[in-house]
């Protein structure tokens, strides 16, 4: 069984390392999902027929039963090509039938592995049903778009040194959420000036959509047993993105799954969240205990964590695929307040204040302050493990005393946990 959400993650989409999503409701949006039903209401989303463009055909039998008939393989050429005049590597077109993936997600959520993402069940079948989350639609438009920053230090090397601070590296910029929904507006925008006005929602990991089951019927790659999408020639470091629409498009062919044998993503997995090829544990996924998990983390994984402070990019380092990732030509992306090489002690030091005025449009802001500071303490306490006496071991030890009393009773656990891992001399054992 899979969890289904989005690509990075969290995406977010909260994971990046994994398919689960969060649930981006808290943000503003041209087509948010919140304002769904307020918008039929309002007529907004009403079909209305296409306008007469050059290229396009004309039938009827009487002049004034003309109407137009658009070429929709030249519009799906087009697409493409504003795709790619927007950024976006490649654009595929789905139908909307994942009865297939209703029926595993239904079994997923049965079996408890969405953890406390209590909006997935929710959702229920909601997700597998693109016609009934905006109805008429009878189409798919998914897009991708490489999210790889350059330059970015090594992401082993960062996961080598205890006293640095990992995050995924599809948040080191900005917010993906914004980026995405913004073209596939200007990609929405142009077709709309083709065809004339058409019924549309644009998605990014911001409602209940399966992206990963989309895109692998729209053919931009297989479902790899980690659970993201994988594509040949772009490996999985890529965000999704969808246009719910009721133009009658020519469909893509989905494409081979590559993965043979392999099973390097479930084995490298810290947690072994990855219970079987193309099953997912929440609960023990990185990304969800340290993005969408709300409360104390559990004391048996803590120690596995290392010092992972927002999402984990595990299963995809460990991919074969991804030697042929490519780096994002989006300037969005780059990395911002030298999160790709921070210290922990350093960012456990910002103030409130200065997390979210340092992280004003990224997606890290979304888990708040409290959070930071959890997942925060859990790497330096990890670190502490690792470090001799000294140095950055007495750093850290001096800035989690200066939390022990913290106004968080969150905080406050997660910092007690780390102190606790102090080693006092060379024979002692870890906790």
């Amino acid at each position: 069984m899979v969890s289904e959400g989005s690509q990075e993650p969290a995406r977010e989409r909260g994971f990046a390392c994994a398919e689960v999503a969060g649930e981006m409701n808290d943000e503003p949006r041209p087509y948010g999902f919140r304002e769904l039903g307020a918008e039929f209401e309002r007529g907004r989303l009403v079909r209305q027929e296409p306008a007469v463009e050059p290229g396009f055909k004309m039938i009827g039998m009487q002049e004034d039963e003309i109407e137009a008939k658009p070429d929709w393989a030249e519009l799906v050429r087009k697409i493409r090509e504003w795709g790619s005049e927007l950024g976006f590597q490649q654009v595929g077109i789905a139908d909307c039938d994942l009865a297939r993936a209703e029926t595993r997600l239904l079994e997923w959520l049965a079996q408890g592995r969405h953890g406390d993402m209590d909006y997935m069940a929710r959702h229920g079948a909601r997700r597998a049903r693109p016609s009934e989350l905006v109805p008429g639609t009878i189409r798919v438009i998914t897009a991708r778009m490489n999210y790889l920053p350059d330059p970015a230090r090594d992401s082993a090397e960062v996961l080598d040194a205890p006293e640095r601070a990992f995050l995924s590296r599809y948040a080191l910029g900005r917010d993906y959420h914004k980026v995405m929904r913004k073209r596939l507006q200007q990609l929405a925008d142009r077709i709309s000036d083709k065809v004339g006005p058409f019924q549309y929602r644009a998605f990014t990991d911001s409602a209940p959509v399966m992206e990963v089951a989309l895109a692998e019927k729209a053919g931009l790659g297989w479902r790899g047993k980690h659970t993201l999408l994988l594509n040949r020639e772009s490996g999985s470091y890529f965000f999704l993105g969808e246009i719910y629409t009721d133009l009658p498009l020519p469909l893509d062919p989905p494409t081979q799954a590559h993965c043979g044998t392999c099973r390097k993503c479930l084995d490298i997995c810290p947690t072994q969240a990855i219970v079987a090829p193309y099953e997912l544990d929440a609960r023990r996924c990185i990304s969800y205990l340290t993005i969408e998990h709300k409360g104390s983390i559990p004391i048996e994984l803590r120690g596995l964590i290392g010092n992972r402070v927002y999402g984990c990019d595990d299963c995809q380092l460990a991919c074969p695929w991804n030697r042929f990732a490519r780096l994002t030509e989006q300037g969005d992306f780059a990395v911002r307040n030298g999160l790709d090489d921070a210290r922990l002690v350093d960012l456990f030091r910002w103030s409130e204040t200065q997390f979210r005025e340092r992280l004003a449009g990224s997606a890290i802001l979304r888990i708040g302050y409290e959070r930071w500071l959890r997942n925060l303490a859990v790497g330096m306490g990890n670190a502490l493990k690792r470090l001799p006496a000294g140095g950055d071991a007495d750093e850290i030890v001096a800035a989690l005393e200066q939390r022990r009393d913290d106004r968080s009773a969150l905080v406050r656990e997660h910092v007690a946990w780390a102190l606790a891992q102090r080693v006092s001399d060379k024979s002692a054992e870890p906790m």
